[in-house]
C-alpha cells in the first residue's frame, strides 16, 4: 500500500524522497507494508492546534499519531474492507524538529526518520505512559531503526530512549 506524504508547512525545506523511503522501510520492518499510512509535515501553528485539541497541551510538539485502529502493542489490524488497510496518520512537527537539529547539530533527515518510527509505533499500539510501556516501545523502535540503519548505513537511535 502507499505512504501519502504531505508537506503542510513552508518554514522548513523537507526532502520528501528520503522521508518516504524511510517510512516505507520502517513499515516493512514492522511487517506492515500492506497498510497505508499518512505522513503530514506540519509547522508550529498546526502542531500547536492539534496538540492543544487532542492532548490539552497548546504548544508545538515533534510528533502526533492518529491511529485508525485500536491495537495492542505490535498487533496488526485485521482488515474487513478496503478502508481498513490503513494504519492512520502521523504529523511531524518539522519546525520544532528543525530547531532541535540546528541546536544539536543532528541531521534533519535522520531525525525525521527516527520521529516517523516513533509515530509508526504509536499507530501500532505502542505507548510510553509507564516504564513497562516505555521499555516495550523503545525495544520496538530500536528494532525497526536497526533495520533502517542497516539499509542506509546510518546509526539511528529511538526517539524515546531517554524518556524514563
Amino acid at each position: 500500500m502507499s505512504v501519502a506524504l504531505r508537506n503542510a508547512q513552508r518554514a522548513v525545506p523537507v526532502r520528501r524522497a528520503p522521508l518516504r523511503r524511510a517510512v516505507c522501510a520502517l513499515r516493512a520492518a514492522l511487517g506492515a507494508s500492506r497498510f497505508s499510512v499518512g505522513v503530514v509535515c506540519a509547522g508550529d501553528p498546526l502542531m500547536r492546534r492539534l496538540n492543544g485539541a487532542y492532548r490539552q497541551r497548546p504548544e508545538p510538539t515533534d510528533v502526533l499519531s492518529f491511529p485508525f485502529h485500536r491495537l495492542e502493542p505490535g498487533q496488526l489490524p485485521r482488515p474487513r474492507c478496503p478502508e481498513d488497510w490503513t494504519l492512520g496518520d502521523i504529523f511531524l512537527g518539522v519546525e520544532l524538529i528543525h530547531r532541535r537539529c540546528r541546536d544539536s547539530g543532528e541531521d534533519l533527515d535522520a531525525v525525521l526518520a527516527v520521529t516517523a518510527a516513533h509515530g509508526l509505533c504509536h499507530l501500532l499500539g505502542y505507548r510510553h505512559g509507564t516504564r513497562d510501556e516505555w521499555r516495550q516501545m523503545v525495544e520496538k523502535e530500536a528494532e525497526i531503526l536497526e533495520a533502517l540503519s542497516r539499509a542506509t548505513g546510518s546509526r539511528l537511535r529511538p526517539l524515546s530512549a531517554e524518556l524514563f
